[in-house]
């Protein structure tokens, strides 16, 4: 037999061109895009359709096309009964909400009238794939593995009773792995949500337990060379990693760790902060500053990466580069933004701010759709997506409340309208739907994630604009995420649930700096709130050259030097005239209040 490093040379050298896939026999199948005329094709010719929805990143993936999909029974039984659709989960937000649980790959079945008739989840075995397949053709009826969806039911106000609440708690600190961490048996990574809650429980000494050893154990999963998070370790340790680099993973890995840092001052946070920022700026960021999709777990598709991540760069480098997913997308960039701003703050690093404009400024150019949302990609199938506008407008605020350049919360609050006029649905049902409807019989659904976050970020909004749509639209987003049918399917995984009804129900901590913006006090001042180790904070910077705040009728007094007040209910503390005093300030008052829920 040969080495396995040897054989994987070998390939590359003699079947394989760099970042580019495998020909398989999967290649003999005609792959249509997702689209109706799929369908109206498939009744035509009393075929079924089969969607093969993966990620150009997966393992399995290409696993599945060098075996399952180039098996010539499964060929022959697709080419005579389907017609055979693929699509990149990456690129289609709606399908990729509408099927998280089964992937990837997921493997749903229709018939022509678009009907489910079976969803199967991760990779399918030839064998088992001709059993399906042949099962279809001799009884088209639906399988298990298709529920009728039944009619959730909401709350009429955005409050969860107190039982609810409790029920909530207990499933997200029950649900904890006490033994080897995390809140899943098989695969082990950190979950950014809760561990932010974790974070944002001060006066909860097991939370704050909790939170401390998660941070430790996904440095397990940094790449050693290269930086940058491993998707997640399988088999229900931390020491199988699977290699693949996802731009959700990088980002709000590299966001929770510079959160990390501001609370605990560990410099192993920092440090794993620097090199997620490190692998991203190296591997997956563009001449223009913005940043890709994805890197692939393999670089010969279809062979596990192990040995090829156990070598050094200078051995990894040899062989090649795995496969870089190129596209850019707006909701990707707004999510590193978001990371890049709270970078800054942790560190106070200017090259951080700098970055995190210079992509929203790309975005705004290059995805700006009309209204004040983002498209997806240059070219969208289908949409326009929740997500990408959802992640910007987050990204606004964010930038909003690092410059106190009044642009950034324009562009927020334009974000807010197009999400409200594009995905809200009729009348007062709860929840905003993940995309435009693309078709007649597959009309895309409320998403919890999604919810959850806009609920957040449009809640802060309001606080800062005091506009009562961008709170009605908070809570219609809540409202659908924190009923019991919903929440309910999540086990452990409620973490920013949880943050949520602390942020719906109370104030956040208010700073505003008095004095104009090239005063080295007032910048002072700034960078001290900014660094605060609060998720819930509302920092503003008020120069009077430039008119009132928005959404802000308190009156400052009138200073001959830069101040700092801390503000709630309507009303503000005497000055702070530097930044020690404004940390000491905020320490006192965090001192002498209640905890929070």
């Amino acid at each position: 037999m040969k080495h396995p490093i040897r054989r994987l040379a070998t390939a590359l050298l003699t079947a394989v061109t760099l970042f580019h896939p495998l020909a398989t026999r999967a290649d003999e199948l005609k792959w249509h895009d997702w689209s109706e005329d799929v369908f109206k094709q498939a009744k035509q010719e009393n075929k079924f359709v089969l969607l093969d929805l993966g990620a150009v990143w997966c393992h399995w993936c290409h696993v599945m096309d060098e075996t399952t999909y180039s098996n010539k029974d499964v060929i022959a039984l697709l080419q005579k009964k389907y017609l055979v659709v693929r699509v990149d989960q990456d690129s289609r937000p709606d399908l990729s909400n509408r099927y998280e649980d089964y992937g990837w790959p997921a493997t749903v079945v229709f018939a022509a009238d678009g009907s489910e008739i079976a969803k199967r989840r991760g990779f399918i075995k030839p064998r088992e794939m001709t059993s399906l397949l042949q099962a279809i053709i001799d009884d088209p009826t639906p399988g298990p593995s298709v529920i009728p969806e039944k009619k959730n039911t909401f709350d009429a106000r955005a409050a969860v009773p107190p039982q609810r609440l409790a029920k909530w708690k207990s499933l997200w600190l029950d649900g904890y792995d006490s033994k080897l961490g995390g809140w899943s048996e098989i695969h082990k990574l950190l979950d950014w949500d809760n561990v932010e809650y974790a974070m944002e429980s001060k006066d909860d000494s097991r939370a704050q337990t909790i939170a401390r050893e998660m941070l430790k154990l996904q440095r397990k999963l940094l790449d050693p060379v290269w930086g940058g998070i491993y998707q997640y370790s399988a088999e229900g340790d931390w020491d199988h990693p699977h290699f693949e680099k996802v731009m959700q993973m990088q980002a709000e890995n590299f966001r929770i760790y510079a959160q990390g840092y501001e609370r605990y001052q560990d410099p192993e946070h920092l440090f794993a902060a620097r090199e997620i920022h490190r692998y991203l700026r190296v591997f997956l960021t563009s001449p223009d500053g913005v940043v890709y999709t994805s890197q692939d777990a393999d670089l010969v598709q279809g062979e596990h990466g192990g040995d090829f991540f156990a070598l050094d760069d200078k051995g990894r480098r040899a062989l090649g580069i795995p496969r870089i997913d190129k596209h850019i997308y707006a909701r990707e960039n707004g999510w590193v933004i978001v990371a890049l701003v709270e970078m800054f703050a942790a560190t106070g690093e200017d090259s951080f701010l700098h970055e995190a404009i210079k992509a929203a400024k790309w975005i705004i150019e290059n995805r700006a759709a009309v209204g004040g949302g983002f498209r997806h990609d240059e070219h969208d199938a289908a949409g326009p997506y929740l997500g990408d506008t959802l992640a910007m407008g987050r990204a606004f605020l964010r930038l909003y409340a690092a410059t106190g350049d009044r642009a950034w919360m324009a562009h927020a609050e334009n974000a807010a309208k197009f999400i409200a006029e594009t995905f809200k649905q009729p009348g007062d049902t709860p929840g905003l739907i993940s995309a435009r409807a693309a078709f007649t019989f597959a009309s895309p659904k409320p998403q919890f994630d999604e919810n959850i976050a806009l609920a957040r970020f449009a809640n802060m909004l309001h606080r800062h604009s005091g506009n009562p749509a961008h709170r009605a639209l908070a809570e219609s987003a809540f409202r659908f995420a924190a009923s019991d049918d919903v929440a309910g399917n999540r086990g452990p995984f409620i973490g920013a649930l949880l943050q949520a009804v602390r942020e719906m129900g109370s104030e956040p901590l208010h700073i505003v700096i008095v004095g104009r913006k090239d005063d080295k006090a007032a910048q002072e001042m700034m960078f001290a709130a900014l660094q605060l180790p609060d998720v819930y904070k509302q920092v503003e910077w008020f120069d009077r050259r430039e008119g009132p705040l928005p959404g802000v009728t308190q009156e400052y007094p009138d200073f001959p030097m830069a101040a700092a007040f801390i503000c709630a209910n309507g009303a503000c503390s005497a000055p702070v005239k530097s930044a020690d005093a404004l940390r000491k300030k905020v320490h006192d008052i965090r001192a002498s209040s209640p905890v929070t829920p």
